[in-house]
């Protein structure tokens, strides 16, 4: 089985100005062919994310006319506007909706859905949606729509910025990119206000900015980030956060926007595997965005110098937001909008500076988590997941059923570069169930086809292995597939085992079930609400991969020598000690492991050779 959601690059998508005038083309066609007698663009199955979607067309409608002067899109945008305005406008408060601070405001917002009491939690980002899709018409209102049209619109948009920011709570579901567009909301909506009215606006958008989103930032992997529905990261909607960040340093020029877009820009692009595969967050594991995330990826892989683009999108969602029959859907229009409007190319290189949570070369890449073990290897086209047992999770040494990847001090990286290999050591104290501190040394070496990995610690007790991954998924052309496949070498014995018993807490990689589905099912709430990576916190076990001890090693010492990729050629590397110096010889390098305590700055030392 293929993933849902994971599938080609977005800098795969052609955005040149002719292929996006093909999309506007293609959407006006839909848009005109739909249009009711009352104005009405909304998609015919539409029930939720509706209140804004019938606005959403019409900014497409209104930005085609722009490019393309079509004779049939002024009428369009305005009976389609009036629709919005008079339908699709709510001054009533909506029953058993729990976030009002102002009861009876008489202000206006979007709904969720139409229903009354249908399902009010959704009313915040469907207010800061049509809020985007309404500031959006506005820049393209002259000579467009009639002034009075224009006003009234400009009276709802304002009055939805007020429903957000005075008669609610805000960001009540602590989801960062939410909150960000509320912000760029603001931003938008104070150029089109007197500047009586609108420098409040933007002065207080960029204080909600500072005070209740920049201010609650969580820190992961060594950056502060937008807290996404509760935890610090989500590969839905991070990338969508940082299309907001995108856009607000775009109409504001505010510095802050660009710094923090770059830290989290550099984060994603450290979560990232090379060929674009990445799983976990607090609403989603797996299920990916597509022209949401375009725009951010774009604007800040040219900041940073590397190739964002490589994200796997969903290509269902490649242009704009669609339903089931594959018809145009409003929801989330302004993205669509600020994509074409911005001409900052794709940086198609991969960033050539060492980074602490990341090792990249050729097609291989190891992701490493909070800890610096390793949440995803990518090596051969196969992406390996943190394994479990015992209810722990990681890649590392095993004793006793007690896995050796918590480190209970700090741990020191160091990145090394030599002909034509890069690596990273990362020295890990542990301390196992015997209360015993013990020195876990992992060498990850990589000439950009095969990755070695070479783990040393102190002589241990019964029969050790090293927990090397789970075999998750695999490149299958533009699609990822699931797999329990390993193509791994080991110098020691080696196992793939799965787990025996039947039930959620147990993960086995051949059924066919993603690592999201699986998460949900451990997860405290239902599907879309509870945390799926907290959920998968519970599992007990998964399918893994056991390497035994390499033969060789020192006396002293417990060394596990694993090469992922698909060389299925002998593997039998040799290792000599001296001292606190520990030297591993491959087939393909030469490496000395200094002491964590061996230099006169107490970092690990390393070089490396073929």
């Amino acid at each position: 089985m293929h993933l849902p959601h994971q599938r080609g690059p977005l800098h795969d998508l052609p955005d040149t100005p002719e292929a996006y005038d093909a999309v506007l083309a293609d959407v006006t066609e839909q848009a005109l062919a739909r249009m009711t007698p009352e104005g009405n663009l909304e998609h015919p199955d539409c029930a939720d994310d509706i209140g804004d979607t019938s606005l959403g067309i019409t900014s497409l409608l209104a930005l085609a006319w722009q490019r393309t002067k079509d004779p049939r899109l002024p009428e369009a945008v305005r009976r389609s506007l009036a629709f919005h305005l008079d339908e699709r406008v709510y001054t009533e408060d909506n029953p058993g909706y729990p976030n009002l601070r102002v009861r009876n405001s008489g202000l206006p917002y979007a709904r969720y859905t139409l229903a009354a009491g249908a399902h009010p939690i959704g009313d915040w980002p469907s207010t800061v949606w049509a809020l985007l899709q309404s500031v959006n018409v506005l820049d393209a209102a002259d000579g467009l729509v009639d002034d009075a049209q224009r006003a009234r619109l400009l009276d709802v948009a304002h009055g939805y910025w007020r429903w957000l920011t005075k008669a609610t709570f805000f960001n009540p579901q602590e989801a960062g990119n939410q909150a960000i567009g509320c912000v760029v909301g603001g931003l938008m909506l104070a150029r089109h206000l007197p500047s009586a009215e609108g420098d409040p606006v933007r002065r207080e958008a960029l204080r909600l900015y500072q005070d209740e989103i920049r201010a609650h930032r969580v820190r992961d992997r060594g950056a502060l980030l937008p807290p996404e529905h509760g935890g610090a990261y989500d590969n839905n909607y991070g990338p969508i956060s940082l299309s907001f960040l995108a856009q607000a340093h775009r109409v504001s020029g505010e510095e802050v926007f660009a710094e923090d877009g770059d830290a989290l820009a550099r984060y994603i692009d450290a979560r990232l595997t090379n060929g674009g595969f990445d799983n976990g967050g607090p609403r989603y594991s797996e299920q990916h965005s597509a022209f949401e995330s375009v725009l951010g990826l774009r604007y800040f892989s040219a900041r940073i110098g590397s190739d964002l683009g490589r994200y796997r999108g969903d290509s269902r969602w490649a242009r704009h937001a669609v339903k089931a029959d594959g018809g145009v859907d409003g929801h989330f229009a302004w993205m669509l909008v600020w994509q074409i409007q911005d001409t900052t190319p794709w940086h198609r290189a991969p960033s050539t500076a060492a980074a602490r949570h990341h090792l990249r070369a050729g097609t291989v890449s190891v992701a490493f988590d909070d800890r610096m073990t390793p949440s995803v290897i990518e090596a051969g086209g196969t992406y390996y997941l943190a394994a479990a047992v015992n209810r722990q999770h990681g890649f590392g040494p095993v004793t006793d059923g007690f896995l050796l990847c918590r480190p209970m001090g700090e741990v020191r990286v160091r990145d090394v570069r030599a002909g034509g290999l890069a690596a990273k050591l990362v020295t890990q104290p542990v301390v196992g169930r015997d209360h015993v501190l013990r020195h876990v040394r992992s060498l990850y070496v990589t000439d950009g086809t095969s990755l070695w990995t070479t783990v040393a610690v102190e002589r241990l007790d019964g029969t050790p292995y090293l927990l090397a991954g789970m075999p998750y998924a695999e490149d299958d052309g533009d699609r990822v597939r699931r797999t329990a496949e390993p193509r791994v070498t080991s110098a020691g014995t080696l196992r793939l085992t799965h787990p025996g018993p039947d039930g959620p807490h147990h993960f086995d990689a051949r059924a066919a079930t993603t690592q999201e589905q699986a998460a949900f099912a451990l997860a405290l709430d239902p599907r879309g609400y509870g945390n799926p990576d907290e959920g998968w916190r519970h599992l007990v076990t998964s399918t893994a991969i056991e390497a035994g001890p390499a033969p060789g090693a020192p006396e002293d010492l417990h060394v596990f020598a694993v090469r992922y990729g698909r060389d299925d050629s002998a593997f039998t590397p040799g290792f000599e000690r001296d001292g606190t110096v520990l030297t591993v010889r491959t087939e393909a390098f030469t490496a000395v492991i200094g002491d964590a305590a061996g230099g006169a700055d107490a970092e690990p030392e390393l070089t490396l050779g073929r």
